[in-house]
């Protein structure tokens, strides 16, 4: 069995964190908010020992990966160098990328922006070309309304403030600097293990609706766990070496890259139009858990519209007793299908 190496990389002007295991065809795991590389710890020794050159990164923002404060350092294609510079430091020409939450948003726009560098995607949770509705006759209104707000310049954010007249919106309390930074870098370890319940397969989110906008901070809306922990997919182990990560920082950028991936939004926006739209060439598999709250909240027909905009998808994969943490909660079931999908492709 091969062991892991870690290792500090110079990436696009930054210093990268990365985890490699195995040799062979590589595959790059990205994680998303709030995650580390550790998020890929049951992947990494199934892919090494089954031929492959694993590699997971802790992303622009995390861990110990350099930490740049500013929003306009986290767009797509900022993204994306990182990710290309790692495979340019680790000598490897393609791999298949692996992203979870804003790592398949990453893993995405990869295969947009340097498709010659990508051999196949993997995308846990987030499917390409994501919308966001309660019904299908919202998600029509939804379509149509974004693209008026997109024909006359409305930024998200601009969308975002608007629904946060009349309720919570995280995407739009993340927008303010400095306001959740303060508040979930304070309590990092209370921050970590509600949203970790409350995004899994046994816990649920509070009703943003009930919470107004104003005065509502997101600890107020993420409920207290209900079953201690160990947790069948988390231990206190795991959980300390989590903070200990995010924290090492300090408290002004412990969380800042998954802010800043939000922040982001009107960015990508404005310079990436085409994520989302333009079809993605390269073979592709879509897992999700089937308790995940993205798949409550985004256009019932994303998953079925996906095969358009990716003409060589592979599936569809739904596992059962998973929430949004899914390469965790259920980490045999996950790597079953990304060892057929890398497999497929040898």
């Amino acid at each position: 069995m091969s062991s892991a190496e870690h290792l500090t990389l110079e990436s696009n002007g930054i210093r990268m964190h990365a985890v490699s295991r195995g040799k062979g065809p590589a595959v790059l795991f990205c994680h998303g908010f709030p995650g580390l590389w550790y998020s890929w710890r049951h992947q990494l020794p199934v892919v090494a020992d089954a031929g492959f050159r694993a590699i997971a990164v802790d992303m622009r923002g995390y861990g110990r990966s350099d930490r740049p404060l500013s929003a306009s350092d986290y767009g797509n294609q900022t993204i994306v160098a990182d990710l290309t510079g790692v495979l340019d430091a680790l000598g490897e020409e393609t791999a298949v990328f692996v992203g979870h939450d804003f790592g398949a948003q990453a893993a995405w726009a990869a295969a947009l922006h340097a498709p010659e560098r990508v051999r196949g995607i993997v995308s846990l949770a987030v499917p390409y070309g994501v919308g966001f509705a309660g019904s299908e006759k919202k998600a029509e209104k939804r379509t149509t309304a974004t693209e008026e707000e997109r024909a006359k310049g409305r930024k998200p954010s601009e969308s975002y403030a608007a629904i946060a007249k009349n309720h919570f919106l995280h995407l739009h309390y993340f927008q303010e600097v400095g306001l959740a930074e303060a508040e979930l870098g304070s309590q990092p370890r209370l921050f970590l293990k509600r949203i970790y319940w409350a995004l899994s397969a046994r816990g649920s989110l509070l009703d943003f609706k009930k919470f107004p906008g104003e005065g509502t901070g997101y600890l107020d809306v993420l409920a207290d766990p209900q079953e201690p922990l160990p947790w069948t997919w988390l231990s206190e182990e795991d959980l300390d070496y989590l903070v200990e990560e995010y924290t090492q920082a300090g408290p002004e950028a412990a969380f800042i890259g998954g802010l800043n991936s939000y922040r982001a939004m009107d960015l990508n926006w404005e310079h990436d139009r085409d994520y989302g739209r333009r079809q993605v060439e390269q073979p592709a598999l879509f897992v999700c858990g089937e308790k995940d709250p993205v798949l409550q909240i985004i256009t019932p027909k994303t998953l079925e519209t996906m095969p358009g905009r990716v003409p060589d998808l592979r599936g569809i994969e739904l596992i059962p007793d998973a929430g949004h943490f899914v390469q965790q909660e259920q980490p045999e079931l996950v790597n079953r299908h990304i060892l057929g999908f890398l497999n497929r492709l040898r």
